[in-house]
C-alpha cells in the first residue's frame, strides 16, 4: 500500500500494524476503562467496544478512569 502524505486512507489500520510493545510490557484494561469504553461504544449505537474504543479508553484515562495529564 502506497502512503501518501495527511492522507487518511493512506495510513495502516490499526489490525494492520505490528504491536509496539513487546508482550511483557502489555497490560490488560482497568474496570474504568472498560466502562468508558463500554459508555462510547453504546453512545455509537453498538452493543459491544470495538478495538478502536479500546486503544481511546487507554489513550484517554489513566489506570483510575480520571482524563491523562498532557
Amino acid at each position: 500500500m502506497r502512503r501518501v502524505l495527511n492522507d487518511p486512507k493512506s495510513r495502516p489500520k490499526p489490525w494492520q500494524k505490528g504491536n509496539p510493545k513487546p508482550a511483557a510490557a502489555r497490560t490488560p484494561l482497568t474496570t474504568a476503562q472498560k466502562q468508558a469504553a463500554q459508555a462510547r461504544a453504546r453512545e455509537a449505537g453498538r452493543r459491544y467496544p470495538n478495538l478502536v474504543d479500546n486503544m481511546w479508553a487507554t489513550a484517554q484515562l489513566d489506570a483510575r478512569g480520571q482524563p491523562k495529564a498532557e
